[in-house]
């Protein structure tokens, strides 16, 4: 019985080359869950996705965020138009998705050099549910509010980037400070940040 899907199959494929049809590629269960995932994505305005490999490569894109709130919400404004608008960073995020998504966490990483308690100097992410908190019911719609969430509320109590999560926790207007001067484009401590504003 098994042999007779297989024979069908292929003759399934040999009729579609024939007719002059490209060989239809099938797609992995993760695949399916991630088109789905993106389909129904529901972002914050400040937030946006790009395929950088084209709409054929879904498993691996970026999101770029551009928080609206918070310590990375550079305070210079302008006034256009008769209202004042606040200019933030924009930090930009790959993820590399497995084949057996939704069972195993998409890989991330930030491609933006940012001065933060949970973001280290390599680009690696300390969010629960990218480790330990990963549930196949989460979904990537989840992980990029997560991410949002680490630029209005950055947590000290888990941090990868230990300096910076001890400026925050014990002098916040220093850490505001040095965010301000690593967003423009400058040296915090040894460290150079190119300018992400």
């Amino acid at each position: 019985m098994i042999r007779l899907f297989k024979v069908k199959e292929k003759q399934k494929e040999l009729a579609e080359n024939a007719n002059g049809g490209a060989p239809i590629k099938k797609q992995t269960a993760g695949e399916l869950r991630l088109h789905k995932d993106i389909s129904e994505l529901n972002l914050p305005k400040s937030c946006t996705i790009t395929f950088p490999n084209g709409k054929d490569d879904l498993m691996n894109f970026e999101v770029s965020i551009r928080p609206d709130e918070g310590y990375y919400l550079n305070q210079t404004s302008i006034r256009l138009t008769g209202c004042w608008f606040y200019s933030g960073g924009t930090f930009l995020f790959s993820f590399q998705v497995s084949p057996i998504y939704p069972h195993e966490a998409p890989k991330v990483k930030c491609k933006t050099k940012v001065y933060h308690p949970n973001i280290d100097l390599e680009g690696n992410v300390c969010l629960n549910i990218l480790r330990e908190d990963w549930k196949p019911v989460l979904n990537i719609n989840t992980i990029i509010y997560g991410l949002y969430h680490l630029f209005t509320e950055p947590n000290y109590e888990d941090p990868l980037n230990h300096d910076a999560a001890a400026v925050l926790r014990d002098n916040p207007k220093m850490f505001e400070s040095n965010v301000r001067r690593a967003m423009s484009g400058g040296y915090v401590g040894q460290t150079f940040f190119p300018r992400c504003i």
